[in-house]
């Protein structure tokens, strides 16, 4: 207005917050920064002790939220992340541990990161089995593992979680993968199971709307798995000449992913952002 002198104008800039998993409008253009965007809000995160869980982790703890790390047995992994993070926040993050292929367990991963933080606004689906199963040698226990890690689980601990974080406006993000659309040879069970995550997440955004926003990210070479199959240094670089990139990506790229979803994209839903060098567009 006529007459009013910087500090009054900016004095009046007024941020609208739309507490969508801590996202943030502006009004008047202005652009508000995400550092701490996620203060006093909550995440879940499975299979978060270590490789992306953990860089999810410390990102997601970088910005603000308290933490309940899932782990099956990487006990030493879990810990260690706990100690860093709490050194740096006190009491901001706890670790449960817990089979993610025990149906009956899921509900409890939400009961107690309520009962430790107050309630849960983020879930994260990060735990995974990887594993090859070529035709001809697929069992009953790896359909069982690979289904049950990468679909069954993420179905049934949303589902657990859907009352609270509809009543918080909370969020879901499942790591998908690339090869749900693009499968990789001898790797069946695989590929089915991270289809339908793909189909899931896109259901469920249908299925939470609008209280409850479900987004995925779909990771290509990131880290590669810790089995012989793939160290093979010759065709780890034919995989990454695949990439438009020509490099491997980073864990924290995911993380960063991720990161958006949750606290800069309270208009997005029902996606699934590929983080792979530009692989898909290659193969």
């Amino acid at each position: 207005m006529k007459g009013w002198s910087l500090r009054d104008r900016t004095l009046e800039v007024r941020l609208i917050n739309k507490t969508l998993c801590g996202a943030s409008r502006t009004i008047y253009g202005m652009t508000q920064s995400t550092a701490g965007a996620l203060a006093g809000k909550t995440a879940l995160v499975t299979g978060g002790a270590k490789r992306v869980g953990a860089a999810i982790c410390r990102r997601l703890h970088a910005q603000g939220a308290n933490l309940m790390v899932h782990h099956r047995a990487s006990v030493d992994e879990a810990r260690a992340l706990q100690r860093a993070l709490n050194a740096q926040r006190a009491d901001s993050v706890a670790l449960i541990q817990a089979d993610l292929l025990t149906g009956a367990s899921l509900p409890d991963l939400v009961k107690t990161t309520v009962m430790q933080f107050g309630g849960l606004d983020i879930l994260v689906n990060n735990a995974s089995s990887f594993f090859a199963t070529p035709i001809g040698e697929i069992t009953d226990k790896a359909w069982d593992d690979l289904i049950g890690t990468n679909l069954k689980a993420p179905l049934f601990l949303s589902q657990a979680a859907a009352a609270e974080l509809r009543k918080r406006h909370g969020c879901i993000v499942n790591i998908v993968d690339i090869h749900a659309e693009l499968p990789m040879k001898n790797y069946v069970v695989y590929t089915v199971a991270k289809g339908g995550l793909l189909a899931l997440t896109r259901s469920l955004a249908r299925e939470l709307g609008p209280d409850v926003r479900v987004n995925g990210v779909a990771p290509g070479t990131i880290l590669w798995p810790d089995d012989d199959a793939w160290s093979d240094e010759l065709s780890r670089q034919r995989i990454v000449n695949q990439t438009a990139l020509k490099r491997a990506g980073e864990p924290d790229d995911i993380a960063k992913a991720v990161e958006f979803l949750v606290a800069a994209a309270p208009y997005v839903t029902g996606q699934v952002i590929a983080v792979d060098g530009g692989r898909s567009i290659t193969l």
